[in-house]
């Protein structure tokens, strides 16, 4: 990377998020742009987890952009192998490869009031940039519990999404620590090869059957030969989900039925009433997210799996010792217990118009007008930002409104004219949040009764947003310049001035 090179947009990462705004880019006419990947490929989430059984639990026809459909996804619910082929192929399709800076972690961006433009330093050189685009993602940087005593443990300690694939689990005791989407795929791969597997359970999962299939090579075929069939396919499974938000953001009384379809679940492959019983949630399903799974409950059924009904408390050597006092030894521990979402770290790096970082400006909970502007700091975009998280559906979809809305801000740019930047007022950034959380009160993730890795650490939910993708997709079409501060630099302004005052 050339020393202080300058582009017009820097995206950062290169996930769903930081591809599909370089296809947008693009789309658009934009050329001057560069995406900063910290790693050696694209990917994102889908390229660091690569843990055994991992998979997506939407969709393989709503899980990829509308733009770039895919007819040849080889099963319903596809898994991390097809999906990040299907990111790569991405990239070659609309040519992205020139524009991606691989090895580039950015390590600071900071706003430069005078010039108006950021200046980011990375791994490999610094550059400017008029627009920010941070497609980092909620979940990017892997959060491992601060157990006492886990320093001192001997054997071997990874996440789920830094799988060591050198170390050979055959045989091995092992910890899986956590319930999430990660371990219930993890759990019944792993089973038949360890020794002994004991899962150390804080939070028991609501699961339901995946109806998961191979797709047929008529299926394919047809999407292939009919394009138009692909999109049917995709507005159907959209469609079916938009019936179901209802449920989860103002009748979460509805949810009792599914919540016995759950229970019906679980009791056909968990005979043993103890076993069942550490298993069985105590608040509303819905409230964490519903996971999806045909052989996490055959593989909790046996002989060579414990379930430890408590979070894991202290390690003392290779004994694991859980909050009931219940101890293991054990060979590897894998931590399974989610990201850093509501405290993302990328917000430590990010300096704004006023010598504060994001992190400092979000101490009390993240807000961003839209889910993609913060006050004070211009010309910077989050895409899959506060409140745009999704319970139910494909969060592709909220990127690609995401996308739209990215697009006309930089059509505002232009339209302006001149060196110019674009600040969320910090009332509009208020009043956005303030209207997302009064919606948020009725939701089953507010009063479903669970502690989840939707809300912060004073309990206000700064993940989810409480409506459709519809709803987010017209409320994210146009950039409302009402809502923003217009920036000029210093000596403009003077100018504009002077030129007023001569005129009178």
């Amino acid at each position: 990377m050339a020393e202080h090179e300058h582009v017009r947009v820097a995206v950062v990462g290169s996930g769903f998020g930081g591809l599909g705004a370089a296809v947008r880019l693009r789309r658009e006419g934009i050329t001057d742009f560069v995406v900063l990947e910290r790693a050696d490929s694209v990917g994102g989430t889908w390229r660091d987890n690569s843990y055994p059984g991992c998979a997506c639990d939407v969709p393989s026809h709503l899980y990829s952009f509308s733009f770039a459909p895919n007819p040849d996804w080889p099963r319903t619910f596809s898994g991390q192998r097809h999906i990040r082929a299907y990111l790569e192929h991405v990239t070659d399709t609309f040519r992205l490869r020139p524009h991606l800076r691989f090895d580039s972690e950015v390590e600071k961006m900071t706003w430069d009031g005078e010039q108006l433009r950021w200046v980011i330093e990375t791994g490999s050189g610094t550059l400017t940039a008029d627009v920010v685009v941070s497609a980092t993602g909620p979940l990017s940087d892997p959060k491992v519990p601060d157990v006492p005593g886990l320093d001192s443990f001997p054997g071997e300690v990874f996440h789920s999404a830094r799988w060591d694939h050198d170390y050979d689990l055959r045989g091995k005791r092992v910890a899986m620590v956590g319930t999430g989407a990660s371990a219930i795929q993890i759990v019944p791969s792993i089973q038949p090869r360890v020794g002994r597997l004991t899962l150390f359970q804080r939070t028991p999962p609501w699961v339901m059957p995946r109806v998961d299939r191979s797709i047929s090579g008529l299926e394919r075929a047809l999407h292939r030969n009919l394009p138009f069939t692909t999109q049917l396919r995709r507005g159907l499974l959209w469609g079916i989900r938009e019936l179901q938000v209802g449920a989860f953001t103002k009748h979460p009384g509805q949810l009792g039925f599914v919540e016995q379809l759950a229970r019906r679940n679980m009791a056909r492959a968990i005979k043993d009433p103890a076993l069942r019983a550490k298993l069985t949630p105590d608040y509303r399903i819905g409230c964490k997210r519903i996971l999806l799974s045909n052989d996490y409950y055959p593989a909790l059924a046996q002989p060579n799996v414990d379930v430890v009904a408590s979070g894991l408390s202290e390690v003392r050597g290779s004994t694991l010792v859980a909050a009931d006092g219940t101890g293991t030894e054990v060979d590897a521990i894998i931590f399974g217990t989610g990201f850093h979402v509501t405290d993302m770290p990328i917000a430590e790096r990010v300096v704004g118009a006023d010598g504060r970082t994001l992190a400092e400006t979000w101490k009390g909970g993240m807000e961003a007008l839209r889910g993609a502007s913060a006050a004070g700091f211009p010309n910077w975009m989050t895409l899959i930002g506060p409140n745009t998280g999704l319970g139910n559906s494909s969060m592709i979809l909220m990127i690609e409104s995401q996308l739209n809305y990215l697009a006309d801000y930089l059509r505002q740019l232009d339209v302006l004219g001149g060196r110019v930047a674009l600040d969320a007022r910090a009332d509009a950034v208020t009043a956005w949040n303030r209207r997302v959380q009064e919606r948020m009160k009725r939701t089953v993730w507010n009063t479903g009764g669970c502690t989840s890795w939707y809300l912060d650490a004073s309990g206000r939910n700064t993940t989810i947003w409480p409506g459709t993708t519809a709803e987010f997709r017209r409320a994210t079409r146009r950039v409302d310049l009402a809502e923003y501060d217009v920036l000029r630099p210093a000596v403009a302004e003077a100018q504009d001035t002077d030129v007023a005052e001569a005129a009178v």
